[in-house]
């Protein structure tokens, strides 16, 4: 056991299978690879890649950039250099995943339209309505990560080596956009699910 936890890779293969695990118990009982099944597969990767891109946010808005002034100075590069680029790639693409596993859901069920008009160009029910609104707070965030956020932190933190020539202010301002956006989108996720978990309930 020891050697599946201690590696990340492994543990995480390990989750994989203990679902296909589930899977072919269902299967077994009579479950079949249908319609239904792939609107509940591509709710599973929504909500596993949401999971990841929420969660990351929240680390950061929660934990990395209120600690931060506390750090001492000799210690900030190893969060700068090392974890913060690793974090911020799995943000960076935990948000495509949830975004391009929403519209493919919003496509299987048939709602997609609706839901980008906000109900408008359909029944108007309240379902579409909130789904909808959770869709376009979701693509302003994942617009802020991948515009905003993502090249103002490549400034900042010289992700890549590409800025090591910008004027420390200059860092100073890429960081502090960095955090203001990240910050609009902690705002903004807790009305999204609001509206994604209002849609299945209300």
């Amino acid at each position: 056991m020891t050697i599946l936890l201690t590696n990340l890779r492994n543990a995480i293969i390990t989750g994989f299978v203990l679902a296909a695990v589930v899977l072919a118990i269902y299967l077994s009982m009579g479950g079949a690879i249908d319609a239904v099944f792939w609107r509940f597969f591509f709710r599973w990767l929504h909500v596993l890649s949401g999971v990841m891109w929420i969660g990351l946010l929240w680390y950061f808005n929660f934990v990395q950039i209120p600690v931060m002034p506390s750090i001492p100075d000799e210690q900030k590069p190893a969060i700068g250099k090392h974890i913060a680029p690793a974090a911020l790639w799995w943000f960076r693409w935990g948000a495509m995943s949830t975004i391009v596993t929403g519209l493919v859901l919003a496509a299987l069920n048939d709602y997609i339209v609706e839901a980008v008009t906000l109900g408008l160009a359909g029944n108007g029910v309240m379902r579409t309505t909130l789904i909808g609104v959770g869709m376009w707070l979701g693509a302003i965030m994942w617009f802020n990560v991948w515009f905003i956020i993502w090249p103002n932190q490549i400034k900042a933190l010289n992700i890549g080596d590409k800025h090591p020539d910008l004027a420390a202010d200059a860092k100073a301002k890429a960081g502090r956009t960095a955090m203001l956006f990240s910050r609009t989108n902690t705002v903004l996720s807790i009305p999204m699910l609001f509206c994604m978990v209002g849609a299945q309930n209300l």
